[in-house]
């Protein structure tokens, strides 16, 4: 993993060392027709909308349309392809979000390195997520609730959107950080996970805050702590679980990548742009609203983040002994 790490941050910051002189028209040029962002997951959700959004700032800001094109399947892995497979010219881009991380380990046999096929080209945003409980558990901090769970061994049931999605293996790093055996409860997405959650099926899930913070605003969810590194602004009277759990941290992440071997002339002029819209009001307070916080930054800076998040969720497929469905 070690490997794969290095060889990001290479194709992240490695294409520097080539002349600049041939990639000059490209440029200039640059684009010079519309542009594709394949976003590997279904309309109107996070990654969707995210795209939407960010396409929407790049149209006005270099000129010709950013088009938005769904290819969901296989948790990401679909679209991602289709990127590896496109012209590396920057008129075909992914929406990159933390399950192609996930991927990398949770898939044995891909068509594709994503460290390697995928150049980073800037940060978006990253989601911070909640441990949230239903009421009828007798725990209100996370001390509390890990006692609890110790107490009662292979009895306490966490939700997920299905096996090997971000809700699954964030229940896992925290089964794998607090030592405690909870029951994994796999469902067909967020909804009916978040359904069986208020109804008290199910007893604890890490869920994105935005999806349950009416449900914790309305006392028919207890939230527990959030999973980022810091304290949300979102809940901003809630402790993060890293408080307990040192080390803890758990977010979606959401960035823009492009096929490997893309010119770094192209890629610096999207990082530019990309970056000025993260500074802009509108497009920062919309995105906080969607998400979190905006992830500025440089293409090294996006990979570096990416090939983090690669490792650590290796570490806990590997230790969860988690497989595809």
């Amino acid at each position: 993993m070690r490997l794969l790490r290095r060889q990001f941050l290479q194709l992240a910051a490695g294409a520097a060392v080539f002349p600049a002189a041939p990639h000059i028209a490209t440029a200039q040029t640059y684009p010079a027709r519309p542009v594709r962002i394949i976003v590997g997951f279904p309309p109107a959700g996070a990654a969707d909308i995210i795209a939407r959004l960010i396409g929407e700032w790049l149209s006005g800001r270099l000129g010709q349309p950013f088009i938005i094109e769904n290819r969901p399947g296989a948790g990401g892995n679909i679209g991602a392809e289709a990127v590896v497979r496109a012209p590396p010219d920057g008129h075909t881009l992914l929406l990159v979000a933390t399950p192609n991380a996930v991927n990398a380990t949770l898939y044995d046999k891909l068509n594709f390195d994503f460290i390697r096929d995928i150049a980073p080209v800037a940060g978006l945003d990253r989601a911070p997520y909640v441990v949230e409980v239903n009421p009828a558990v007798p725990a209100r901090t996370v001390p509390e609730f890990i006692a609890y769970a110790k107490a009662n061994p292979g009895k306490i049931n966490y939700a997920s959107a299905g096996t090997g999605t971000l809700l699954h293996v964030a229940g896992e790093l925290f089964k794998m950080m607090a030592g405690v055996d909870m029951v994994h409860v796999p469902y067909r997405g967020t909804t009916a996970a978040l359904t069986d959650l208020l109804g008290g099926q199910v007893q604890m899930m890490c869920d994105n805050i935005s999806t349950s913070i009416e449900h914790i605003r309305t006392g028919r969810l207890r939230a527990l702590a959030v999973t980022t590194a810091t304290r949300s602004d979102m809940l901003p009277d809630l402790p993060t679980v890293g408080d307990f759990l040192p080390g803890f941290e758990q977010s979606a992440v959401f960035g823009i990548g492009a096929p490997r071997n893309t010119p770094h002339e192209i890629i610096d002029r999207l990082n530019k742009e990309i970056n000025v819209g993260l500074a802009d009001t509108k497009v920062k307070a919309r995105l906080a609203e969607l998400a979190g916080p905006v992830l500025p930054g440089s293409p090294a800076d996006f990979g570096k983040l990416i090939a983090g998040e690669t490792e650590k969720w290796a570490k806990v497929i590997k230790f969860a002994g988690i497989k595809p469905e």
